[in-house]
């Protein structure tokens, strides 16, 4: 990957929606390269896809809170079993596994308190192997995600 790349990902990252003429004039390509560039990239899986950024408030998911996990048991049937549902929970709009404890990081999105308590209780208190869920609030949104770093 050349330095024209790391342009072309820079813009592509602050704005998914540039047409390839706009973004070959940032780069200072032609559109035809650039194009061809941009599809390489994807072929890649550099570029693994293009999404709309939402509102979470807009669409009744403003209430959005960390979750911290630790399994009592973590033998391969019920890490799988936990990954597994956790997966398939729209609820649940990202999580990782993590190296120590806790185990897993859970960012959940729903409507309000009372959705979170709902959640909480019905489907993440029911979770195999669960140990200790602990819930954590964010009090203010200092950073979004703003993609990689593409210097150098």
């Amino acid at each position: 990957m050349d330095r024209i790349d790391r342009r072309i990902l820079r813009e592509l990252q602050q704005n998914g929606r540039l047409s390839n003429a706009e973004l070959a004039e940032r780069v200072r390509l032609t559109p035809s390269p650039c194009l061809r560039r941009v599809r390489q990239l994807e072929r890649d899986e550099v570029i693994r896809g293009y999404r709309a950024l939402l509102d979470g408030a807009a669409v009744d998911r403003g209430f959005q809170v960390f979750v911290t996990v630790v399994l009592a048991r973590e033998d391969r049937a019920t890490v799988a079993a936990f990954e597994d549902i956790v997966a398939s929970r729209p609820e649940v709009v990202e999580a990782h596994r993590l190296f120590g404890e806790p185990d897993f990081l859970l960012r959940v999105a729903v409507r309000d308190l009372p959705a979170y308590e709902r959640f909480h209780s019905e489907v993440l208190a029911d979770l195999p192997g669960l140990g200790q869920l602990t819930s954590h609030m964010s009090m203010k949104l200092i950073k979004e995600d703003q993609g990689f770093p593409l210097d150098g």
